[in-house]
């Protein structure tokens, strides 16, 4: 069977799948000010990140609408997986639901097998079930199969990051759910998770950027379940050095069966802002 893998664009692909005909990113927005641009294949995280520092107002996404999704689904694929950003976070993932809709009210729900999956997360966190879906595929296992293989992958994936700023996120209303954030001028970086539900929370803090992230590769090595059948994926916004010392720190202590730095695409490069790191597991 043919498969395709759609996924939104906060979610970061390796290079060498990029050009890939099983994947399709399907882009978000992006505002700055009276700057619109769409997070594809053009966007430049240099010019953005510059955009935004200049710009007094905090920068806005706006998701994909069913129409786009459903032009993703109308393709030759017969089996076709999408992963959305949490639909606590966004409404991409309604938009894909309701893109399927139209698919089945257009074409009959046995025109081909569509599964909408929730990440729950973002950035590599998309990136994790996107790879595991591919690998399943082409294990050449049923649909159904693999459906519940990533739902249960998901389920069980943690999602970890620390920021220069949480700006963004909280003048986006991603924070509602946490309590305890401390001032940024006294140089405290919140360590923070995802929950099972795909919502943000604090998982701890530490003075200064690089104390904060000791304490997030300790709470991933102490959190790790059987790292030897799993990848550690880390995205970086402009800030490789630092994802490459996470990673290395991280290996030290936990013998994953592989690891993947990516550099934050458009969606995940205007919540992490300069300096951010993520990590899924």
């Amino acid at each position: 069977m043919s498969y395709k893998i759609v996924v939104d664009s906060c979610c970061e692909l390796p290079e060498e799948l990029k050009a890939d005909s099983r994947f399709e990113r399907v882009p978000l927005g992006l505002e700055v000010g009276d700057w619109r641009i769409m997070d594809d294949e053009n966007f430049d995280q240099k010019e953005f990140l510059r955009k935004v520092a200049e710009c007094p107002i905090c920068p806005r996404s706006s998701c994909p609408s069913p129409q786009r999704y459903l032009a993703s689904y109308e393709e030759a694929a017969e089996h076709i997986y999408v992963i959305t950003l949490s639909s606590n976070l966004s409404g991409s993932y309604n938009s894909a639901v309701l893109g399927k809709n139209l698919f089945e009210e257009k074409y009959g729900k046995d025109a081909k097998k569509i599964h909408v999956i929730d990440s729950r997360s973002a950035s590599c966190g998309e990136t994790q079930i996107a790879l595991k879906a591919m690998q399943l595929e082409e294990k050449g296992l049923p649909f159904e199969e693999i459906a519940q293989k990533l739902e249960a992958f998901r389920d069980e994936m943690n999602t970890y990051f620390v920021l220069n700023n949480l700006d963004t996120l909280r003048k986006n209303g991603r924070l509602t759910g946490v309590k305890a954030l401390v001032a940024s001028t006294l140089n405290i970086k919140p360590v923070m998770g995802g929950t099972p539900e795909g919502t943000i929370f604090q998982r701890g803090q530490a003075v200064g950027l690089k104390k904060a992230l000791i304490r997030m590769a300790g709470l991933v090595v102490d959190e790790i379940k059987d790292p030897q059948d799993k990848c550690l994926m880390i995205s970086h916004c402009n800030n490789r050095e630092k994802a490459e010392w996470v990673r290395d720190m991280i290996l030290e202590k936990a013998a994953f069966a592989s690891s993947l730095i990516l550099d934050t695409a458009g969606i995940s490069s205007m919540y992490a802002n300069d300096g951010g790191i993520i990590i899924a597991v």
